[in-house]
């Protein structure tokens, strides 16, 4: 089902249906300030695995995780450095995703995490206000992987059709420019992906922390090294990029997309669109059905996490009476 965002009561329909087809384990599509985004709670084993599925990713590409506000941080994630603690007050809401140790007390799998999580606060009102009401999600942007990302609900639409229970349609996205990514996991942060926040302004906040950047070093080899060929920016709203020579086999091995972008799949789509909202002119869409994929990079090192699935509520207020969840 699709909601026009830009009415008052889509937007207010719309929420509604993505945060009880979340809370369910179902995908939804959803705006950020980046491109669009495919997501789920985060606490649904059943749910990251229809989205891992359904971008044709295997559990070594672990999804991040979007929050409504700062709350939620302390409930999710373990030995916050007071640097972190800086930038999220200076750059979220925004594109900055930070990677902690995350609570092992959780009852997630969101995949082989070596018992990381990434977190981000995305500045857009309409995620904000899902996140706010269905709690932390797991979020990849909405792109069969390899595959370019979605600006538009359309795009996305092609690309997951039924595979999808709750598409928000906001807008075209501006997109582009990725989230910067950052490991705060040791004493110093590094610099997983460089991105919109730029290594000069995170310096501006961290100051006398010094800020560990690998791809400066990429960078400036690069100056010097004719042969050496810069990846393409795949995933927005992941850390998977490396240099192409340091990527993993088997990287480049796309998986189909026969499925995701048959007939049928986007007949249902059109239909569905077709009674709540208008799914956009023929110039809109792709111009092919299966756009030619490039070579995705890989994530950062990932061992498997092995879950709690206890009976025990799985929200992290639980862990942390002052985590604000369903926010």
């Amino acid at each position: 089902m699709i909601f026009d965002c830009s009415t008052e009561q889509g937007r207010t329909d719309g929420v509604a249906a993505a945060v009880e087809a979340a809370r369910m384990g179902r995908c939804v599509v959803l705006p950020t300030d980046t491109v669009y985004g495919i997501g789920t709670d985060a606490f649904s084993a059943a749910g990251v695995d229809a989205l891992l599925a359904a971008k044709g990713r295997g559990r070594e590409m672990p999804p991040p995780v979007l929050i409504g506000d700062m709350g939620a941080v302390d409930g999710l994630a373990t030995a916050v450095p007071s640097y972190a603690r800086r930038l999220m007050e200076a750059f979220w809401p925004g594109a900055l995703t930070l990677v902690f140790r995350s609570q092992p007390s959780l009852a997630w799998d969101l995949g082989d995490t070596n018992g990381t999580v990434g977190l981000r606060i995305p500045d857009d009102e309409v995620a904000l206000e899902v996140l706010r009401a269905a709690g932390p999600m797991a979020v990849s942007s909405a792109n069969r992987t390899g595959a370019p990302t979605a600006t538009t609900i359309t795009e996305a639409g092609f690309a997951f059709g039924p595979a999808v229970e709750v598409y928000l349609d906001a807008g075209v996205r501006e997109g582009g420019v990725p989230s910067t990514i950052l490991d705060c996991t040791k004493a110093d942060p590094v610099v997983l992906r460089a991105g919109a926040i730029t290594a000069e302004q995170l310096r501006e906040v961290l100051g006398s922390v010094e800020l560990l950047d690998p791809e400066a070093d990429l960078r400036a080899f690069a100056e010097n090294a004719e042969d050496y060929e810069r990846p393409a920016d795949v995933d927005p709203e992941t850390g998977e990029r490396m240099p192409v020579d340091l990527a993993k086999p088997g990287d480049d091995a796309q998986p189909s997309t026969d499925e995701i972008h048959s007939a049928d799949g986007a007949a249902d789509f059109a239909s569905d669109a077709g009674g709540d909202v208008s799914v956009g002119t023929e110039a809109e869409r792709p111009a092919e059905a299966a756009p030619e994929p490039v070579d995705e990079p890989h994530g950062h090192d990932a061992a498997t996490q092995t879950p709690d699935h206890s009976s025990e509520t799985h929200h992290p207020s639980d862990e942390n009476p002052n985590t604000e969840v369903n926010r």
